[in-house]
């Protein structure tokens, strides 16, 4: 099941075991059983601390169980962790196995003091960038607390179930056999949904703090390279950001990362925030920005960010790098819909439709590669551009257009998404030719036309273009002294990691070039 090298590289990390740990199977005799199978004989081979049982009664088949013996300290696999999951099966060996996880101890914490008994169930698929954070975050509080219990079930591979339980998206989290949540979590957004005095307590510390030289709203590319440079600088820097990563973690390949032949979104995101706490930064994550006040005689002479949660931060300078966000069709039934046929993320939700028509909307490189790879796995595919013709590459669009189950319909614009109350069932367009209306019936619509800056909250205070970016010089520079700005939420051209990333770097210099000239003494007026 593991090639040599995978094998080499676990053993590796199968050294750093503190405690004995059983791996208890859940077979049949079905082909995947097979496969589990010889994937968990090869773990087992690989340590000594590790046994292999075969003797599960889990009703789930394939499925396995990472125990810790004479404990209830344990983490569940429904399927075969593959893929984008292999990370987390790895870490879930070794958390079991007694080696510390990367959380603080406060967290930590926050984790061990919960009460009540809890029991996740995830959906995933394997090629859901998006899952791991959420699988990771749910196995490590199992691992903490004995009252929390967790699954990680591939929908792929248990159909019936998803369709039972209407799963329309990944991750789908139930607590309990309730729905919990949708989309991805991490640990902190998981414990803050359970342990609700938790946002109170955070407002409280964020508004204790001292104000920042620099502070930068925002965590993706530019934001965290905009607090590097100015963390090295040695000054006082902040970081509050709704999601370190930004829209970096809903990307998969990235293949034109300048000296990084492939990489993917959560992996670089990862890499990012690591890189930032390499440095003195005070990170604040979960944090939602609601409004910028200007410096003023009122203010001290210091910016202000007030937060949702009802504190204030306050800065010298500040760094405006808050990225933006998958742009809606805004059309009947596209919110009433969403995660339950209506989706963004072909990535993750594809292997839910499997054998299923769908229709993709946007004609541009992100939803012909949409199209192309749901190809492959839905039964039939439609593409529906508003444009008279596709703005993908022409490479692209003729792949799409060899493929015998795609359809291509442009100079159409989609006007309604229609369901029976519980999930989608078709999608209305009209043609702009002739006027004409256009039902086609399908179960699952992929949304893929654009991006929109993350600014609303910024309307009124600063400078913003038709488009809603916010509007800057060579310098980053907003129409606001002291507030600077980076990434895709500005008007900058190209909307790119790279391009991104130089701006955070302009924008940090800038603000620290702004801090030197607004600090320097006046030069004495001559005698």
């Amino acid at each position: 099941m593991l090639d040599d090298n995978l094998k080499t590289q676990l053993t590796a990390y199968l050294e750093k075991l503190t405690q004995p740990i059983e791996l208890v199977a859940s077979l049949d005799d079905s082909e995947k059983s097979r496969e589990l199978d010889g994937l968990l004989r090869d773990i087992d081979a690989l340590s000594e601390r590790i046994t292999l049982r075969h003797d599960g009664e889990d009703a789930r088949r394939p499925s396995f169980a990472i125990n810790r013996p004479g404990t209830d300290i344990s983490v569940a696999f429904a399927g075969i962790p593959m893929g984008h999951e292999f990370t987390s099966l790895v870490l879930a060996l070794l958390q079991v196995g007694g080696h510390p996880a990367k959380i603080t101890e406060e967290l930590a914490d926050q984790v061990r003091n919960l009460e009540g008994d809890y029991r996740f169930e995830t959906f995933m698929s394997l090629s859901c960038q998006s899952c791991p954070d959420t699988v990771q975050a749910l196995n490590l509080m199992s691992v903490l607390n004995s009252n929390i219990s967790h699954v990680a079930i591939d929908g792929a591979l248990f159909q019936d179930e998803v369709e039972a339980r209407e799963v329309m998206s990944v991750p789908t989290v139930f607590l309990n056999g309730e729905m919990f949540d949708t989309g991805r979590m991490t640990i902190e957004q998981v414990v803050a949904k359970l342990d609700t005095g938790a946002e109170a307590r955070q407002a409280e510390q964020i508004k204790s703090k001292e104000a920042f030289d620099v502070l930068v709203v925002g965590g993706g590319p530019a934001g965290a390279a905009a607090a590097i440079y100015a963390a090295r600088k040695g000054i006082r820097t902040g970081v509050a950001a709704e999601r370190f990563g930004g829209q970096v973690l809903d990307t998969m390949a990235i293949e034109n990362f300048i000296s990084v032949e492939y990489t993917e979104g959560p992996k670089l995101a990862a890499a990012l925030e690591q890189h930032v706490r390499n440095y003195d930064v005070d990170i604040m994550n979960l944090q939602t920005a609601q409004k910028l006040v200007p410096a003023s005689d009122a203010t001290g002479g210091l910016v202000e960010v007030q937060l949702a949660n009802g504190a204030t931060l306050r800065s010298r300078t500040v760094v405006l790098s808050t990225g933006a966000r998958w742009r809606q069709v805004n059309v009947p039934g596209e919110d009433k819909y969403r995660n339950r046929g209506v989706a963004y993320c072909p990535h993750c939700d594809g292997p839910l439709y499997k054998g299923k028509r769908v229709a993709v909307i946007g004609g541009g490189n992100s939803g012909v590669e949409a199209a192309i790879d749901l190809a492959g796995i839905v039964e039939h595919v439609t593409l529906v551009e508003f444009d008279s013709k596709l703005r993908a590459d022409e490479v692209l669009q003729r792949k799409l257009r060899s493929l015998p189950n795609a359809t291509v319909v442009v100079s159409a614009q989609t006007t309604e998404i229609l369901g029976d109350g519980q999930r989608v069932n078709g999608l209305v367009y009209k043609d702009r030719n002739s006027g004409d209306s256009h039902t086609v019936e399908l179960e699952g619509v992929f949304v893929q036309i654009g991006l929109l800056p993350n600014t609303e909250w910024l309307k009124g205070t600063i400078e913003l273009s038709d488009r809603g970016e916010i509007v800057i010089d060579d310098r980053g520079q907003t129409s606001l002294p002291g507030v600077f700005a980076a990434g895709d939420a500005t008007t900058v051209p190209y909307k790119q990691i790279v391009v991104a990333m130089g701006a955070g770097s302009t924008a940090a210099l800038s603000a620290f070039d702004h801090l030197i000239r607004s600090s320097a003494p006046a030069e004495k007026a001559a005698a």
